[in-house]
Order: C-alpha cells, then structure tokens, then sequence
C-alpha cells in the first residue's frame, strides 16, 4: 500500500521516544498520526534495506504493511477469533524480521499509551480502536490484549468462550468450527458424528434438513442454527464475528460509559453475551417459516425481530452481505444495552434505519477493512437523490417520522438513501466532528428519550444549517448514480 501521503506530512525520525513527542501533539487525532507517519519511515527504511538485499517477499511484506487511511471512512483492523499468542524466539528469525519485531513491539507500546490517553480524555472509540491497533502490532501486549476482552490461556490469548471451549477438549477449525481434537481427521475424510454415531456426510445433512434439528455454531458472540450446513454456519458466524468487532470499535460508547471503559482498560472486560441467529437453507423456508410475523417477507433478504431476538437469513445466491450487515446491526444496537419497546415507534425512526444503512458499507480489504465513504454502501444512492432527482426531507420534518409513520411514506426508499447519506455524513463530515454526537442521539433514541429536538441539542447546530452541511457533504467529487436498494430491508418487525 502506498504511504506516501503519511510520509509527506513529517519528517521521518528514529521511533525510539515517540511517546514523549506525540503527548505534546494538540491532540490525540494528530499524536495518531504523527506516530503512524513516524512509523511508515521506519518500515520505508527497512524495506529498502530489504530491497538492497533482494529480499523481494520481505520488501512487498513492510509496504503493505499499513494500509492507506481517508479521512471520509474508517480503517479498522479485526483481531482474530482465537490463536496462539506465543511469542517467537528472536534467534531463529532472519534478519529483517527482527528489525521488524523491535518497530513492531515499540509502535504497540505508543499507541497503547496512546489508548490510555484517549481513555484519559474521555475518547471511547478511539481508545478501542487504538487498543485494536496495538494487538496488531504486538499480538502479546498483555494490557491491550485484555482491554479487548482476551485472557492468556495455554499458549495463547482467548476470549472466556473460547478458553470453556478449549478446556473441554475442542479446538477451533477454520471450515467446521469448534470440535472435539479427535473429531478433526476424521470430518476432514468427509464423516460427520450425529445421533452417537458416525455417518457420511450426505447421510447428516438429511436427518438434520429440518431446522429443529439443524447445526448449532456457536462463536462468542452468536449462537447461529442452520438447516444449510454447518460449513455454512461456520462461514456465516465468522462474517457475524467480524460485522461485531468493527462494530465494536465504532460504537463502543453506545455500550460503555466512562467507568466502564476504565474498567475494561483495567483488564476486567465485561462478558459478551451470544446472539440468536437463524440461517435457513433457502427462500422458500424463509419465507414460510417468517411470514406469519412479517407479512411482506418475500421482499426482504433479511429480518431482525426484537419480539425473539433473533435475526433470520437464508442461503442463496440471492443473499446479499449488505443485509446481513443492516440487520445484524440492528440486533446489536437492540441486544447490547437496555432499550424501550418499539425504538422510534413515535420519533427520529430515520436514525435506527440509517446506522444499519451506514454498516452495509464494510467492505474487507484483505487484512483490514473499510467503513463508510463517498462511493460505499448507499451513499452513492444518497447522492443521486439529491443532486438528480433533487428529493431531501429537511430534517426537522425527518426527525418527527415514527416506525409506522415513515414505514408508510410513499417516499420509502428514498428516505432509505437519504438516511444512509445522513449516517455517513454525521460520522465523517470534518473527520467526524458530529461522530461523538451521533452516538450520543442513538443513545437517546433506544432508551427512550430523544425527542424531535435532540440530534440538534446534540450537535449544538440547528436543524437548517445541518441541512446546509449535509448538502455539501454530499455532493462531493463522487458519482452521483446508483441503483437504490431500500427494499432489500423491512423492518415492520421490529
């Protein structure tokens, strides 16, 4: 990846010290920065000693390293669900890696103070995200490692789910999930243990077709049940995984006030908690099984029902992961703290769509990913409602939209666009000056006390002028043409 707009900015110096320099930067943003661009120069210094050296595959390693940040979204990195933390003997590593491994092992100690800082000053999601950012470094940075809920066990760092798991013999495969050592060898030959008993694969997937006595995945944060298979489940619980983590980083202060936090960066994390999900083997089940709760499912991809606390999908090419993102989000934002029955039954429902609307836009990038931008997700949509159809509902009209009300608007799907343009916006305009703000709203609406005037108390800005801004932020340098894509979501159900 190219660094070159970091490098540009400083000029490179030795890393050694960069905690005292960066705590007299103006802030926490710009300390972030600077560290990284200091950095970037170290890695740029290793990799043309590596180049001299004709180290091809060490020289593409440390230049993609880093991955290029825009300010208008977020790159995040997503830890792994379980592996070894076991640190590797400096001895038996070549020479480049060990120059790497002392960059590396300082970079995780400045950013981790600075995640102290960021706790310090009342910044949730960036300490979060900076703690994130340290494991990457140091995969054993013991302080980091349990503010993100690890615990040291065996030869590694896990989640408590994770270490029942392994303390009752089992072990995480990439394709089958949790299962017991011995079972490996043999679900690898194709074999599968149902009913006490050994059996071909083929013969599984027909006692389990229906979903009562379908797989049963668990990870730490979902328990999904699948009539697909369980490869499928596997598949579709580690996407969840990943959708909680980014979510995890962005939002942390909708489920972590200040002492919390204190206390997670103490090393005592709170638990997770695992959220229901049903994967059913194709549409038609889908559509059968949910249509009684939901008379119009069979326009949906998707559905999140607050009555079961559960969110249900189906297999498919016609599976989009869009929707699986918007309505996992929902359970999340439902699931993760106390909230009122029927969030934005009479008010500011525009906002409980469009946070789901905004996570759509994750996009894996191979090593991290990306949330949020200019030509991500339905911002594209957004823009072309507004500079080609010329179509926006001034928010002091959208904020007094309930569920029922807004569900009925003949406008639907393009208030859909709108408030995905509206999500990003609050989040990334002037690098996320109403990020905190917007929080904050999200937390007024599902505890029940927002009003039609609260996302204007809260960004200290009235409503016109808001307006005004989202305007320009959305027209942009981008494409003003999309297909809208409103309908893939209906959320009656909730």
């Amino acid at each position: 990846m190219l660094r070159s707009t970091i490098c540009s900015l400083v000029a490179v110096i030795v890393l050694a010290g960069s905690v005292g320099r960066i705590c007299g930067a103006d802030d926490l943003s710009g300390a972030r920065a600077k560290l990284y661009a200091d950095y970037a120069g170290q890695l740029d210094e290793l990799a043309a000693w590596c180049e001299d050296e004709q180290l091809s595959e060490a020289t593409a390693a440390l230049k993609d390293w880093l991955p290029e940040r825009a300010p208008e979204r977020f790159t995040l990195f997503v830890l792994p669900r379980a592996g070894s933390g076991e640190p590797v003997s400096k001895t038996t590593l070549p020479e480049w890696r060990k120059r790497w491994q002392v960059l590396r092992d300082e970079q995780a100690a400045a950013l981790f103070e600075l995640a102290r800082r960021a706790v310090d000053g009342d910044q949730p999601s960036l300490a979060y995200e900076l703690a994130v950012e340290a494991v990457r470094e140091n995969p054993n940075h013991k302080a980091a490692r349990r503010a993100a809920g690890y615990v040291k066990f065996r030869d590694g760092w896990y989640t408590p789910f994770e270490v029942r798991q392994l303390g009752r013999g089992k072990v995480w495969h990439e394709t089958f999930g949790w299962m017991p050592a011995d079972h490996v060898e043999r679900y690898e030959r194709g074999e599968r243990y149902y009913q006490g008993r050994w059996m071909p694969a083929a013969e599984e997937a027909q006692l389990r077709a229906d979903l009562e006595r379908g797989w049963r995945v668990e990870s730490t944060h979902y328990v999904v049940t699948t009539n697909h298979s369980l490869e499928e489940g596997v598949r579709l619980s580690r996407q969840l995984e990943r959708l909680h983590d980014i979510w995890r980083q962005v939002f942390i202060s909708f489920t972590d006030d200040a002492a919390r936090l204190r206390r997670r960066f103490a090393g005592r994390a709170p638990r997770g908690k695992q959220h229901n999900v049903v994967y059913f083997r194709d549409r038609d089940q889908y559509n059968l099984a949910l249509r009684p709760a939901q008379p119009k499912i069979d326009i949906t991809l998707g559905i999140y029902l607050d009555r079961t606390r559960t969110a249900y999908f189906f297999a498919g090419e016609d599976q989009d992961p869009g929707t699986i993102y918007h309505e996992a989000t929902h359970q999340l934002f439902q699931e993760s703290r106390p909230v009122v029955h029927d969030v934005g039954a009479r008010d500011n429902f525009w906002v409980v769509e469009g946070v789901a609307c905004y996570m759509e836009s994750l996009e894996d990038r191979g090593g991290y990913v990306t949330l949020g931008g200019p030509n991500a997700g339905r911002v594209p949509a957004a823009r072309h409602r507004l500079v080609v159809d010329g179509f926006y509902v001034p928010l002091s009209e959208l904020v007094q939209l309930g569920m029922t009300t807004l569900q009925a608007d003949e406008r639907l799907p393009r208030i859909y666009s709108q408030s995905a343009g509206l999500a990003d916006f609050l989040m990334h305009d002037q690098r996320g000056r109403y990020r905190r703000a917007l929080v904050e709203y999200l937390v007024g609406v599902y505890s029940g006390r927002a009003g039609a005037g609260t996302l204007a108390q809260r960004t200290g800005t009235d409503y016109d002028t808001l307006d005004r801004q989202y305007e320009a932020f959305i027209r942009g340098d981008g494409p003003a043409e999309a297909s809208d894509q409103a309908t893939r979501s209906v959320t009656t159900g909730r």
